[in-house]
C-alpha cells in the first residue's frame, strides 16, 4: 500500500474522534513535556556544576597543613604549624611540574565600615592567587608583590562584602576596619557565585599573606600553599614530586605519617558533578513514568479501535488487502497519535522549563539533543504500544470479522 494512501487514511481515523484522540495523545504529550524539563533542570544543574569546576582551576593543587598524634591523641586538619614559607620557596625551586604558587593563610574576621559590619572570609594570599584560581579584579587592581614584602594593610573585596558593606558606593580607595586593623581596599573581585560544593565564592576578602599572618593572626607558619599543575595530566606526578619534597623537608621517616594533605578540587568537584548526573537520570527515570502511562493508553485507544473497525478490517481482507497492509496502517495510526503528543509535549516540556527556571532561579538547559530523543523516543512508544493492537488487527478472519457485531 502506498505511504501516501496510509498515511491519509490514519489521519481521516484519527480525526472521527477527535476527544478520544486529543485525551490520547495529551497523555503522551504530558510524559514527554516531564522528560524535557526534568532533563533541562538536571542539564542546567550539570552545567552549573561544571562552570564551578573551571571557577575553582582544575590544575589546583594545595598542599594543607595536617594533624599529629599526640598523646595518641589526633590534631586533625591544621592541627600542626609545620608548613611554613621556606617550604613554598621550595617547591617553587625544585618542582618544575607547578607553577603560580601562593601562601595561604585563612582566618574570618568581622569587617566594620561606619555602622555597618559583616563577618566573612579572610584569605591571605600572593597575587598569582589570581592566576591560579583564575579570578579577575573588574574594579580598581590587584595588590602587588611589594604589598606583600611590606605586610600592607590593603585588601581587594568580593561582591558579597561589597553590597554588604557599601551596599551601592564604590568602595575603592575606602578605609574599612577589618577587626581592629585599618584597611585600605584598592580592588573588586568579579563575580564568580557558588563554588561547586555550594559555598559562595563572592563572600570573601583578599589580603597579602604576610599581613594577615603578622597583623591578624600574629603567626609564623602557613595553613596552605596552594600551586597548580603544568596540566592536568600532570597532577598525580606533580602531587608525588610535592609529597617526597615535603616529607624530606620535615624530615619524616619512611613508614611514619604525613604532616601535611594534598588535595586538588578536581576530585570533589567530579564527586558533585557525577551526583548531579545520578539526580538527572533519576528525575528522568521517574518522568519517563508517565510516558509509559502515555503508551498504554495509546495501546488501551488502538484495540478499542481494532473492536470498533472490525467490519471495515474483514472487508478490506475480504477484497484482497494483505494482513501486512492492515498492520502496517494501525501501527502508523498509533505512530501518528504519539508523534502529536510528542511535538506538544516537547513545546509544554520548553515552555515548563522556563517558568521553572523564572521562578526558581534554577538554571535549566534545553539541548537540541533532548528534543529530537523526546521526539523519537515518543515515536518509539507509539511503535512498542501499537504493535499488538496492529498485530491483532492483521490477524483477524475475513469472515469472522464481516459477522461481528459490535
Amino acid at each position: 500500500m502506498n505511504l501516501l494512501v496510509i498515511n491519509r487514511i490514519a489521519l481521516r481515523t484519527i480525526g472521527r474522534s477527535k476527544m478520544r484522540t486529543g485525551l490520547t495523545t495529551l497523555g503522551i504529550a504530558i510524559g514527554v513535556a516531564a522528560v524535557v524539563s526534568t532533563v533541562a533542570i538536571g542539564e542546567g544543574a550539570a552545567n552549573r556544576v561544571h562552570a564551578a569546576i573551571e571557577n575553582t582551576g582544575v590544575n589546583m593543587i594545595w598542599a594543607e597543613a595536617g594533624g599529629v598524634n599526640v598523646g595518641g591523641v589526633r590534631t586533625g586538619t591544621l592541627g600542626t604549624r609545620s608548613l611554613v614559607m621556606a617550604d613554598a620557596e621550595a617547591l617553587r625551586q625544585e618542582v618544575p611540574l607547578i607553577t603560580n604558587i601562593t601562601p595561604q593563610s585563612d582566618t574570618s574576621a568581622q569587617i566594620i565600615y561606619g555602622n555597618q559590619n559583616w563577618r566573612t572570609q579572610l584569605r591571605g594570599i600572593s597575587p598569582e592567587y589570581l592566576a591560579l584560581r583564575k579570578w579577575s579584579v573588574v574594579k580598581g587592581a590587584m595588590f602587588t608583590q611589594e604589598d606583600v614584602d611590606t605586610a600592607a594593610p590593603v585588601c581587594v573585596m568580593g561582591q558579597t562584602v561589597v553590597t554588604m558593606i557599601f551596599g551601592t558606593n564604590d568602595p575603592l580607595d575606602e578605609t574599612i576596619r577589618v577587626r581592629t586593623t585599618p584597611c585600605k581596599v584598592i580592588g573588586v573581585l568579579a563575580v564568580k557565585g557558588q563554588s561547586a560544593v555550594g559555598q559562595d565564592q563572592d563572600d570573601t576578602i583578599l589580603m597579602p599573606y604576610t599581613t594577615v599572618m603578622k597583623k591578624m593572626k600574629g603567626v609564623t607558619w602557613l595553613d596552605d600553599i596552594l600551586c597548580s599543575a603544568v596540566t592536568p595530566a600532570a597532577i598525580p606526578e606533580a602531587e608525588e614530586q610535592i609529597a617526597e619534597l615535603l616529607r624530606r623537608r620535615h624530615r619524616i621517616q619512611p613508614g611514619s605519617p604525613d604532616d601535611f594533605n594534598l588535595r586538588h578540587p578536581l576530585e570533589m568537584a567530579k564527586l558533585v558533578e557525577d551526583s548531579a548526573r545520578t539526580m538527572e537520570m533519576l528525575l528522568a527515570a521517574v518522568a519517563s513514568v508517565s510516558l509509559l502511562v502515555g503508551g498504554i493508553g495509546v495501546m488501551n485507544i488502538m484495540l478499542v479501535s481494532v473492536t470498533e473497525r472490525t467490519k471495515e478490517i474483514g472487508l478490506r481482507l475480504a477484497v484482497g488487502a494483505k494482513s501486512r497492509d492492515v498492520q502496517i496502517q494501525f501501527l502508523w495510526e498509533s505512530v501518528i497519535l504519539s508523534l502529536i503528543g510528542g511535538l506538544i509535549g516537547t513545546g509544554l516540556g520548553f515552555a515548563s522549563s522556563v517558568w521553572l527556571a523564572d521562578l526558581m532561579e534554577w538554571p535549566v538547559s534545553v539541548s537540541p539533543n533532548a528534543v529530537a530523543v523526546a521526539v523519537v523516543f515518543s515515536a518509539g512508544v507509539g511503535v512498542f504500544f501499537g504493535f499488538y493492537p496492529a498485530r491483532k488487527a492483521a490477524q483477524l478472519d475475513p469472515i469472522e470479522a464481516l459477522r461481528f457485531e459490535a
